[in-house]
């Protein structure tokens, strides 16, 4: 009887927890179709004032999103237009995102939350690119080298805090295309981007690494498990006289890779690869190419 008391009581507090979690699924549909929606009206408006101003209401709403229970877990698999990626450690989550301007550059925006189990914590993310002098610079999440990020690579070593890679796209202008690998670190409370782990030719002091190519070429930047690298096209001038002219930029067909060895970032120049490329290049060429029509947004 004492068996059967357990187990009725203990069903009870399972269908109490899957009620509750469900409650907060849904509530976190809706709030996901509402930001469907403001992003509709970003991606079809006419001006940049009315874009940014949409934008203001998608942050707003995405932080009241964030605020419900359990939405670290949440995914926002059909908000097509955000960028939502988890560290494999389950430590933090970055959604990032763009708005492309008038004159063809972009504003990017996005945030860290980090995986707590009492009050939400976020690291918001100001796009700074346009008053960063040196993009060498270690930054911080009020001074971001803004950029849609779509994978992260954690990276551990003995006596130190670990460090994650972070893959970027970065549109930029009408003429050129950027892409970056970022390295984000945590420091009690205090958000870093950039750090020198990067060994290579003229890689000494780098703290990020960033890609320039003319804007109708695609680049190839991504891990390849297989070969345990973080794989890249190699850009060159398609001219030698065009050296230092990133809009005549683009792969010359050979490929270089970052191998982790001992905590660090080691150039792999002219690597060969067996696999072949994979289907999320093409949305990491240029994402507004992939976005669908308004009423898939």
């Amino acid at each position: 009887m004492k068996n059967i008391k357990f187990y009725l009581l203990m069903f009870i507090v399972c269908w109490n927890f899957t009620s509750y979690a469900q409650q907060n699924i849904n509530k976190l549909d809706v709030f996901q179709d509402s930001l469907n929606k403001i992003a509709q009206k970003i991606y079809s408006a006419q001006s940049d004032s009315i874009k940014l101003a949409e934008n203001g209401k998608f942050v707003k709403k995405l932080v009241e999103a964030l605020k419900q229970p359990n939405s670290f877990a949440y995914n926002f698999d059909s908000l097509k237009t955000v960028s939502v990626i988890k560290s494999s450690d389950h430590v933090f989550k970055i959604l990032s995102w763009y708005v492309q301007l008038e004159n063809g550059t972009y504003r990017y925006y996005g945030t860290i939350q980090m995986n707590t189990k009492g009050a939400l914590k976020l690291y918001p993310l100001i796009d700074q690119t346009e008053n960063i002098v040196d993009p060498n610079q270690i930054l911080n999440n009020e001074k971001w080298l803004g950029a849609r990020y779509y994978e992260i690579i954690p990276v551990t070593t003995s006596g130190r805090l670990p460090y994650y890679v972070l893959l970027g796209w970065k549109g930029n202008t009408m003429e050129t295309t950027k892409k970056v690998i970022e390295i984000l670190s945590f420091d009690k409370d205090q958000v870093n981007f950039g750090m020198p782990v990067f060994d290579g030719k003229d890689l000494k002091a780098k703290n990020r690494v960033i890609f320039e190519y003319q804007k109708q070429n695609a680049m190839v930047l991504n891990t390849d498990k297989n070969a345990g690298m973080i794989v890249f096209d190699h850009l060159a001038p398609f001219e030698p006289d065009m050296v230092g002219k990133f809009q005549f930029y683009g792969s010359d067909g050979s490929m270089d890779a970052f191998k982790i060895i001992g905590g660090r970032l080691k150039l792999q120049e002219n690597v060969v690869l067996n696999n072949g490329a994979k289907e999320s290049d093409a949305l990491y060429s240029d994402p507004a190419k992939n976005v669908k029509p308004i009423r898939k947004f």
